[in-house]
């Protein structure tokens, strides 16, 4: 690349990083800044425009880094197209000539850009602060501990949670356990919330063109680009994910509707959703692994926004997109969650280590109609784990009772996603003696 050119770009770039101003505080920035003491690489992953960027610039801000103690090098920056792992080589001659301070910050965004970077950073993070995002699940600490010889932290960024939706759009929520009011404006910008999504670009524009932008950026650039010959079945499995939310799928399944004859090309075109970040697949709990791995799976998309904005039928599918958000949520709060399904079905199971934590079973709402069935997949479930405590996620619905010994609590999404995860709702999901 040439010098110069990459000299404009950095000197660009960098002038942009320090104006930006991340008009919300992200809930991962504390995370972060307990990793930094560490003295490893850092990676952020998560979906494109997540806000992964803006999160890089809180960090710098709340570390008072000066205009000499880091660089910014934006990847996705089309100017940068030519890029290669060579010219990394022309930013540390830029960083000599201008006086960077030693071992300072390396803000690397969209690094999966780059070709063989791997090699690159693994050969100078002892000189730099390296802090790496990535809109690639290949970026996951694994390999990314392998690609540089040495463990790396990895933060999963997601977009907005409720919470950050409501600090964007200036909505307080500070009383709502208490005071009627609170709780009722707090409950209709949930009902705002589950139909927006979180993409920090379209809570604040409103604007649906956007999120379908984003959405056929991250279908070309991340999939369709690698598979290119398969556009048509690619985007018929794109439809079929975004429809079905929450939906059991199998290959052989959707190898049919395809009218694919190779199942391993499917699964391929699956992975390749799933290391976009913009779909992840729940296996159906079991102690066997290879039993996990032959059962049908479960899909969810990573934001509201999408299932609704591409052609999703909201009045039809509450419920789900109700399912959808749940498992997000449980995603953000790094959880380790299957689904349950022996005679009867639970929707999320919370595994951690080797113990069942907890279980989730979520409701629209709970009627007279409904309330055996839900409850006895619920129950089903805690027998299977041996927990005593178990819980209902509805729309607006609060409850406790008990059936049996069972104790099962009702509670509204917003506040469950408003509750610090250290108390009551899945952390009192205790084992029974």
């Amino acid at each position: 690349m040439d010098r110069e050119t990459l000299r404009f770009v950095l000197n660009d770039q960098h002038k942009t990083f320090e104006a930006e101003d991340p008009f919300v505080h992200r809930e991962k920035l504390s995370e972060l800044g307990d990793l930094l003491p560490l003295k490893m690489p850092l990676v952020i992953t998560g979906v494109r425009r997540c806000g992964k960027s803006f999160l890089m610039k809180q960090f710098k801000d709340s570390l008072g880094l000066g205009a000499k103690q880091c660089i910014y090098i934006d990847f996705n920056d089309e100017r940068l197209s030519g890029f290669t792992v060579k010219d990394f080589q022309l930013v540390m001659d830029f960083l000599v000539e201008n006086d960077y301070e030693e071992r300072c910050f390396l803000f690397l965004d969209e690094i999966q850009e780059v070709e063989g970077w791997e090699k690159w950073a693994d050969r100078i993070k002892s000189d730099f602060q390296i802090v790496i995002t990535g809109s690639n699940s290949k970026l996951t600490s694994s390999e990314i501990s392998t690609a540089l010889t040495g463990r790396a932290l990895t933060l999963k960024m997601f977009p907005f949670s409720f919470r950050e939706y409501l600090d964007a759009k200036k909505e307080g929520y500070s009383g709502y356990d208490s005071d009627f009011g609170a709780k009722a404006k707090v409950a209709g910008a949930f009902s705002k919330y589950l139909l927006a999504g979180g993409f920090p670009m379209y809570v604040l524009s409103e604007k649906e063109i956007v999120l379908k932008d984003l959405y056929e950026n991250i279908l070309y650039k991340d999939i369709i680009k690698r598979f290119g010959k398969n556009e048509k079945q690619l985007r018929e499995l794109s439809y079929f994910f975004l429809s079905n939310p929450s939906g059991k799928f199998s290959f052989r399944g959707i190898s049919e509707m395809l009218g694919a004859r190779n199942r391993g090309v499917v699964k391929g075109f699956a992975t390749a959703f799933e290391n976009a970040l913009v779909f992840f697949f729940l296996p159906k709990f079991d102690y066997s692994v290879k039993k996990q791995i032959q059962n049908p799976q479960k899909v969810y998309c990573i934001d509201n926004g999408f299932l609704t904005a591409l052609g999703f039928r909201f009045m039809d599918n509450q419920g789900k997109l109700l399912e959808n958000i749940v498992a997000v949520e449980l995603k953000r709060r790094s959880k380790d969650i299957f689904y349950f399904s022996e005679s009867k079905e639970c929707d999320f199971v919370i595994r951690e280590g080797k113990k069942v934590t907890g279980v989730i079973q979520v409701c629209w709402k709970l009627t007279k109609e409904n309330k055996e069935r839900e409850t006895a997949g619920l129950i089903e479930a805690m027998d299977k784990f041996s927990l005593n405590k178990g819980l209902i996620i509805t729309n607006d619905q609060e409850d406790h009772f008990k059936i049996g010994n069972k104790k099962i609590m009702v509670v509204p999404a917003w506040k469950w996603m408003l509750e610090n995860e250290q108390r009551k709702v899945l952390s009192s999901h205790s084992r029974q003696d």
